[in-house]
């Protein structure tokens, strides 16, 4: 009776440090959006030609990351919200573009981010089958897609833009539905600002190819 009571309890205990585990990455993950409209619209005036290095100096806060996580929770929140802000720079350009020419598409593109993600981030949390295979497909597929996008900044294909799009989204679908898993087996309250970090990203990118999908059924 003891066992099953002390088992009970250590169920009862894992599932607390889980729902803990996700109220904290949410809202790392809403403190890293605010912080990145922040830094777009600080951004929204300034050189295309910049984009670069903010760009740079974003993904060198999020590698950073990876080494600071297991020593101090507090440095890695604080480089979470650098590349909160560093991000938002990199893309000011371009929101500020959509946001002049036409604003609608922004409203549009956010609208369905939203769906997308409360869609297949409920399927990868409920999801029992382990995901980590098909992920690192993505992955792979992933790479593939950057080649394809630096081709056709070079090659002309019908239609390529929306093309690029609509296959990003279906390899972040799957790593949404990944990370939303990690989200739910992981019961390490320090694994949530990279765990927050990771869904950003799918939601950030998920956002820009929405934006591109929108932007081609308008011309």
């Amino acid at each position: 009776m003891s066992d099953t009571i002390g088992l009970g309890g250590a169920g009862a205990v894992s599932r607390d440090r889980s729902l803990t585990l996700f109220g904290q990455t949410m809202g790392y993950v809403a403190a890293t959006a605010g912080l990145f409209a922040l830094g777009a619209y600080a951004g929204r005036n300034l050189s295309e030609s910049l984009g670069w290095v903010w760009f740079i100096a974003a993904f060198v806060c999020l590698f950073a990351m990876n080494f600071t996580a297991r020593r101090s929770v507090s440095a890695t929140v604080v480089l979470l919200g650098a590349f909160g802000v560093l991000i938002g720079l990199a893309t000011a350009p371009l929101l500020a573009y959509y946001a002049t020419t036409d604003p609608a598409i922004l409203w549009q593109a956010g609208g369905a981010t939203a769906l997308f993600i409360a869609g297949f981030g409920t399927a990868g949390y409920a999801a029992r089958r382990d995901l980590t295979a098909l992920a690192r497909v993505a992955f792979f597929a992933l790479l593939a897609l950057i080649v394809f996008g630096i081709v056709l900044i070079f090659v002309n294909i019908p239609h390529g833009s929306l093309i690029y799009a609509v296959l990003g989204l279906a390899i972040f679908a799957v790593l949404t539905m990944f990370d939303f898993q990690r989200l739910r087996r992981s019961s390490d309250i320090s694994s949530a600002p990279l765990l927050a970090a990771s869904i950003f990203l799918d939601i950030l990118n998920v956002f820009l190819f929405f934006l591109r999908i929108f932007s081609s059924s308008n011309n």
